[in-house]
């Protein structure tokens, strides 16, 4: 087989998610399986240029897994004719410059989401990738978990007839950082650093419910801060200015209703970080990041409402697993393969900028839902 080698600049590596999900378990470890097989007698082999503000952090990360190439010099790595794509895991609030820059500088694109600040500024790089006639790619890693993987079968299959709704809970106590180190960095918690959980989780939701179920057409929420005093990386207090939960409806084309809890201020009391149960008219199944459980019309069993007496059901039990039937793996890796698919052969792609503005657009209009306390509609939107 012949190797094609694709170099890869990739932005924010000193970053958790860009470190772990993207370099490690994705570019890294398409490397070790010996490169992408593209299935025409080649080999892509992806080749990783760290780029990022900390020199001894991209030094040290580079030293660790072997890689030649690293820079704080973005503005150098998007004038070198050799790199093919630019990836983006940056702060929010940084992306949509570097972005600007790498489709002008004729890069194909892939980024982590949201995309932009703004909805503006999100659709602009849409239209920007379109006319240059780059490929470009948004991250959408939760439509390749397991969980929704099987859960996506099911509809595919017409297991649930008639969807009527569908409920999620998502989200784990953060840490304020005062007597136990915070799980995520502090400028999440930040608004004028780009930080707040419905800017984050909306765009999440948008593509899973697009993706599963059907477009979004309204969305109504409700934002709040309910930790406001937080401690940063160095023990610093600071105060909070961003929302760290949102409890939002959206109602979907055909009619079906999704409610959706996020935050960072909930003690887990369920199965997995975050779940999903659909209902309808002939099932409803219940997934996570792992697992899918259902439970068929038939096999509904018909509980009573008596306050007076202890219940004897364990319903839990009453469930269904649904049957892996396959191995999956990790969900970043899986959408980088596809993504590197599309750029060296031009294969059918569907997660683009467009579709990132999308997330950008249901999360500021959920922020206005909330400041204004009305439902509002979510327009269709085109390049």
């Amino acid at each position: 087989m012949t190797r094609r080698t694709v170099r890869i600049a990739m932005n924010g590596v000193t970053g958790r998610m860009g470190y772990r999900q993207h370099l490690v378990r994705s570019v890294l470890a398409i490397r070790e399986n010996g490169g992408l097989d593209l299935g025409d007698g080649s080999i892509l082999w992806p080749e990783p240029v760290l780029v990022g503000r900390r020199d001894l952090a991209l030094k040290a990360i580079a030293e660790r897994h072997g890689l030649d190439e690293w820079t704080t010099d973005l503005d150098a790595v998007l004038t070198d004719a050799s790199i093919d794509v630019y990836f983006d895991s940056q702060l929010t609030s940084a992306r949509e410059a570097a972005l600007r820059k790498a489709i002008a500088a004729g890069k194909h694109i892939y980024t982590e989401k949201p995309t932009a600040t703004g909805l503006d500024g999100a659709l602009d790089l849409a239209r920007l990738a379109h006319a240059a006639g780059v490929r470009h790619g948004v991250v959408q890693d939760k439509l390749f978990l397991p969980g929704l993987l099987k859960l996506k079968r099911l509809v595919d299959g017409g297991y649930f007839g008639r969807i009527l709704s569908v409920r999620g809970e998502f989200g784990y106590w953060v840490f304020e950082g005062d007597w136990q180190e915070a799980q995520r960095p502090s400028w999440n918690y930040r608004s004028e650093d780009g930080g707040g959980i419905v800017v984050d989780m909306f765009p999440h939701w948008e593509y899973v419910l697009n993706g599963l179920f059907g477009r979004v057409t309204s969305v109504q929420a409700h934002a709040v801060t309910h930790i406001p005093r937080r401690w940063d990386e160095r023990g610093r207090p600071y105060d909070a200015t961003a929302d760290d939960a949102a409890y939002g409806i959206f109602e979907l084309d055909g009619g079906a209703v999704a409610q959706i809890n996020s935050s960072w201020a909930v003690r887990v009391n369920r199965d997995e970080l975050v779940e999903f149960q659909v209902d309808g008219t002939e099932g409803s199944a219940v997934a996570g990041l792992r697992r899918c459980r259902v439970q068929h019309r038939a096999h509904t069993p018909k509980p009573v409402w008596n306050p007076d007496l202890p219940a004897t059901e364990t319903f839990r039990d009453q469930w269904q697993e649904v049957p892996d039937n396959g191995e999956f793996d990790n969900g970043f890796k899986t959408q980088w393969e596809l993504f590197l698919r599309h750029v060296a052969l031009g294969t059918p792609w569907e997660w683009d900028l467009l579709a990132g503005a999308r997330g950008v657009q249901l999360a500021e209009l959920g922020l206005r839902s909330s400041a204004e306390g009305r439902r509002l509609p979510v327009p269709e939107l085109s390049l």
